[in-house]
């Protein structure tokens, strides 16, 4: 059977960590899809820890929330955020999120240009 470049299944995707600490499954990229200038992941987080401060010099990304709750740092501002919740993130903000649930947090981020590893300058240490 022949890969089809614009569908992607969950359960086939393998999950990596990115350099923020973050673990992510690329439900739609370049590298592996059709598309061409943006991707789209899903993260998650366990309970109680916290990405790497870091920020894109290039990359707009959306956070959506899908599941947990959470402390989200965005440039001088730090705010709870939770299920149903949507973020903007400007290329060169820095930002990190934290779990500060008991279950695991989940979140879609939509990147634009494509999550690149090259584009992610990592500022701070993880706390958790």
């Amino acid at each position: 059977m022949t890969k089809q470049k614009y569908l992607s299944h969950y359960r086939e995707i393998e999950p990596f960590i990115t350099k923020d600490g973050s673990v992510i499954r690329e439900l739609m990229h370049p590298g592996s899809h059709g598309v061409e200038k943006q991707s789209l992941a899903e993260a998650r987080l366990p309970a109680g820890r916290k990405t790497l401060l870091h920020r894109h010099h290039h990359t707009e990304e959306l956070y959506y929330i899908t599941q947990g709750q959470g402390r989200m740092t965005l440039g001088d501002e730090s705010f709870e955020v939770r299920a149903g919740d949507g973020i903007c993130i400007s290329p060169g903000t820095p930002h990190c999120i934290e779990n500060t649930g008991q279950e695991e947090l989940a979140l879609l981020c939509c990147c634009s240009p494509a999550y690149s590893h090259e584009d992610t300058e990592i500022l701070g240490s993880m706390l958790a």
